[in-house]
């Protein structure tokens, strides 16, 4: 399946590059029908790799990239189905988004995420799976998930401290601030900062070096530089899944929900 139009996302090759698009309103959350787009990407990329030298995900939304979980669904979802069948809806979703985020990661080529806006939660964590970050100057990186008693559950924490220090993980999680695109960089988070609505435009002109290269080469560095931290990411499961039984989780999905606020996942 070269080309796909769903309701979540979209995808197509570009210059010779594929172009996943995160295109649900209002902000890319990512839900039941995302993560099932997401595995029909997956499921195409042996296809889309055999004409493609490298990936760019990118966003429509004026918004940003994406803003994470969609914590309603995960909300009404909990409250429809007895505890013990909601933890084991969520420990599925968490085993299945995991499986697209490690394939991504893996990818025999080099991916590239092209966010502006809010980068939030699992957005920031679907970013942390691609081989550079670059941002335009709207750009805000931040993990909300404290929150609301739980810790990020897409990947992002074995992630992150594999690409920038442990210390500024901690200020990220127990903090719950978000960074700019200027604290981003400075940290080695972002490696290029575009001009507002150009990060599309770098990012291609990016992708386009990559034909230069042998793919058997970018394969073999990319495995010597950027490791998956797969038990750290199971780890990862576990605590979510535990943190997920408790009192403050139900607590904090209500207060979530019952903002009125357009932007309610803003700090």
């Amino acid at each position: 399946m070269s080309e796909f139009k769903g309701q979540a996302l979209s995808w197509q090759i570009v210059n010779g590059a594929i172009e996943l698009t995160l295109r649900r309103e209002p902000c890319n959350e990512i839900g039941l029908a995302t993560l099932e787009e997401l595995e029909k990407f997956v499921a195409a990329l042996p296809e889309l790799a055999a004409g493609g030298h490298a990936l760019v995900i990118h966003s429509t939304s004026k918004a940003g990239f994406s803003a994470g979980a969609d914590l309603r669904e995960l909300y009404h979802r909990s409250q429809q189905v007895e505890k013990a069948e909601a933890a084991r809806g969520v420990r599925d979703f968490l085993e299945r988004i995991h499986t697209v985020m490690n394939t991504i990661d893996a990818l025999p080529m080099t991916t590239i995420a092209a966010v502006h806006g809010v980068t939030f939660g699992g957005g920031f964590e679907l970013a942390l799976t691609c081989d550079i970050i670059i941002a335009d100057r709207t750009a805000r990186f931040c993990f909300p998930e404290l929150r609301l008693g739980l810790i990020p559950g897409f990947g992002g924490i074995p992630r992150l401290k594999r690409d920038v220090g442990n210390a500024v993980v901690r200020d990220l999680l127990l903090t719950g601030r978000s960074f700019n695109v200027m604290k981003a960089q400075q940290i080695g988070l972002v490696s290029q900062i575009a001009a507002e609505g150009e990060v599309l435009r770098v990012a291609r002109a990016t992708a386009s070096q990559m034909a230069k290269f042998d793919r058997t080469t970018v394969l073999a560095a990319k495995r010597f530089i950027k490791p998956i931290p797969y038990d750290e990411l199971k780890q990862e499961i576990e605590i979510f899944c535990n943190l997920f039984t408790q009192p403050a989780v139900k607590e904090g999905l209500r207060k979530f929900v019952e903002n009125e606020g357009p932007q309610p996942y803003l700090p």
